[in-house]
């Protein structure tokens, strides 16, 4: 692993990552076909242009914000997401990483958006070997989704090299409502997320092609290819 931060997903399981160099402010723009959080379009399975602010200090801590634009459906008129989150990046060997921090989501467009707010601890511990670079992640908030429910997630994923410039993610996730009269997947109280990606570089731009499916049956989490395309700017 290189000293600096490098593809720091700074949210959640969604995000584009997004490269921070130590003591730099920069700005990552995104465009995708679909905004999957957990393998749920946030979206209603439409595209998104998204964006992130992120400072990173040369110690390891960094500040962000992140937007995007969301569609809940045609009873709910918010039409925007604004995420910020800080935490700590820190590498205990040459092999060992572990990132800490602290996210809030909110949401705007609607009467009813500031309802969804919510906060959002995690912890992310990666390893490097010869044969790529290995997470365990995890996710927790005590009112997800501002419903007041407990909801944790939980993240195993391996990113490998095919050739030079040419990297293939797998992982898979699980979320966990522990209080499935506030809050419910599918009438579960949990659900299973595979992804597999590809990711490359071109001309200061980053790419990625996604293929996705989740334990539900519904038409925003089915089995879907998502394309993103993103370019990151040193302010």
């Amino acid at each position: 692993m290189n000293t600096t931060i490098k593809k720091l997903a700074l949210l959640s399981l969604f995000a584009i990552p997004t490269t921070v160099m130590a003591g730099e402010l920069s700005t990552t723009v995104n465009a995708t076909s679909d905004y999957t959080f957990n393998g749920v379009s946030q979206t209603d399975n439409d595209p998104a242009l998204q964006a992130s602010l992120d400072y990173a200090a040369n110690d390891g801590w960094y500040v962000g914000a992140w937007a995007s634009n969301v569609d809940f459906g045609s009873a709910d008129d918010t039409w925007l997401e604004l995420d910020f989150y800080a935490g700590k990046y820190v590498e205990l060997t040459d092999r060992v990483s572990v990132d800490a921090g602290i996210a809030y989501y909110t949401y705007h467009g609607d009467n009813a958006s500031d309802e969804y707010y919510y906060p959002e601890i995690y912890t992310k511990f990666g390893y490097g070997s010869s044969l790529g670079h290995t997470e365990l992640n995890f996710w927790y908030s005590w009112d997800y989704f501002g419903v007041d429910a407990d909801h944790y997630i939980m993240m195993v994923a391996h990113t490998f090299t095919i050739a030079e410039g040419h990297d293939i993610r797998v992982s898979v996730d699980r979320s966990t409502s522990q209080d499935e009269d506030k809050w419910a997947w599918d009438g579960d109280k949990s659900y299973n997320h595979y992804r597999a990606e590809y990711m490359t570089s071109w001309e200061g731009f980053d790419f990625n092609v996604a293929a996705e499916d989740t334990s539900m049956n519904n038409d925003v989490s089915d089995s879907r290819v998502v394309l993103s395309v993103s370019r990151t700017f040193t302010l």
